[in-house]
């Protein structure tokens, strides 16, 4: 049985066990849910971090977000994912994304977490403003998250 994904963008923070029972809950197929919370941090690069704003484009972050959800779902024999982005701002330790996996075997449930965990990293639609000391600034995209996504793509 596969359960509809969950894909929610919001300001609210969320609670990572009542998330993992949501997904679960009178569900006997799954035997393996993998979680990935992303946190946000308070120090980048040895300067102080006061706060992450995250913007994103409405609709069409949700719909990118579903596309790669429904190609980890073709890649891999998952039972249900869910994944949650904040928005606006946020201070440091704060809750940012979660993405869970869920699937009969362990294997599956964390290939497709690293997986949507590297695309929303490096190309959702999210745009990110850190505020520090030395003011603020829009977050350039890394090369190494590029990387990172561009060995899905591998044969």
């Amino acid at each position: 049985m596969t359960a509809k994904p969950t894909i929610r963008i919001q300001q609210a923070d969320f609670d990572i066990a009542r998330e993992i029972a949501a997904l679960t809950n009178g569900r006997t197929d799954i035997g393996a849910v993998v979680s990935f919370s992303g946190i946000c941090r308070g120090n980048e690069n040895g300067e102080d971090i006061a706060a992450l704003t995250l913007e994103h484009y409405p609709g069409m972050a949700e719909a990118e977000i579903a596309r790669h959800v429904e190609s980890a779902m073709s890649r891999w024999p998952l039972s249900g994912v869910s994944i949650i982005h904040r928005v606006g701002r946020l201070n440091p330790g704060e809750n940012i994304v979660l993405v869970l996996t869920a699937s009969q075997h362990r294997q599956a449930a964390f290939a497709a977490a690293e997986f949507l965990m590297d695309y929303l990293k490096a190309n959702a639609p999210f745009w990110k403003r850190e505020e520090s000391a030395a003011g603020t600034a829009w977050v350039d995209a890394r090369t190494h998250d590029d990387a990172a996504v561009a060995r899905w793509t591998k044969s």
